[in-house]
């Protein structure tokens, strides 16, 4: 099953032309993940099919790799699940019922998916449940092992009146009225090493077409109430006969 998903994964990375959007995690240390654990002796470990296992943080190799530190470290993994995708809260709960007897041995859940996965794994248990990563951002693959943020979830997307460039999340000021003063021959004046997203901005909205139009929005009032947190959304799904199916499980 994990084989066949890492094949999906590969098919759609191929089929995007190399570009796919997920949540970019990294591995926290190991000190800290067992200053966490502190007090917490029979440990079983969830990981990620999804964006974690392609990140290689929470997959198959990450899980056992990190059952191998604990043991190590004296600790004892009573079990070990990776559901297709953690931050699903039905997927994890299904999975985690195969792994009843371990989940009830368990002191403490060590969760290796984003912020998202850890807090659904939360809901599904009353136990401690610690993270094993850091949710770093909403990231765009150009390549394996290369990820990039270019999208913010910020909940009102500017990017028709910027060329379909974010200012919002490619700039590190965030600036929505023009480059700051201190960008130089192209270049980000906090990273230098990085484009300044205006100069990318500018070069796209005149190769096409768009920069009289741009010109006119630029830097129009946001809505910051839509970004008030936490967010959520909920809807009827229209596919109900096969949520219905999955609720049931």
């Amino acid at each position: 099953m994990r084989y066949a998903l890492w094949i999906a994964h590969e098919v759609l990375y191929h089929w995007l032309g190399g570009t796919c959007e997920m949540t970019i995690t990294d591995k926290k240390t190991l000190e800290d993940i067992l200053a966490a654990l502190e007090g917490c002796q029979r440990i079983f470990i969830v990981g990620c099919g999804d964006c974690a296992t392609v990140c290689e943080t929470g997959g198959e190799y990450e899980v056992e790799e990190m059952k191998k530190a604990l043991e190590a470290a004296g600790k004892t993994v009573v079990g070990t699940a990776i559901p297709d995708s953690t931050c699903e809260v039905l997927v994890t709960k299904k999975e985690l019922r195969q792994h009843r007897e371990a989940t009830e041995a368990a002191d403490a859940f060590l969760v290796l998916s984003c912020g998202a996965g850890v807090q659904a794994v939360t809901s599904l248990v009353e136990k401690p449940v610690v993270p094993g990563l850091d949710t770093l951002f909403l990231g765009d693959t150009l390549r394996k092992g290369q990820f990039y943020e270019w999208c913010s979830a910020c909940a009102e997307c500017v990017l028709a009146d910027y060329a379909g460039i974010c200012p919002v999340t490619r700039c590190p000021k965030s600036q929505l009225h023009g480059p700051c003063g201190g960008a130089q021959d192209g270049k980000c004046e906090v990273d230098p090493e990085q484009d300044c997203v205006w100069s990318l901005i500018y070069e796209r909205a005149r190769k096409t077409g768009q920069w009289d139009a741009i010109a006119k929005r630029m830097a129009a009032p946001r809505h910051y109430k839509r970004t008030t947190r936490p967010r959520k959304r909920v809807f009827e799904p229209r596919r109900a006969g096969l949520s219905a199916a999955r609720d049931a499980e």
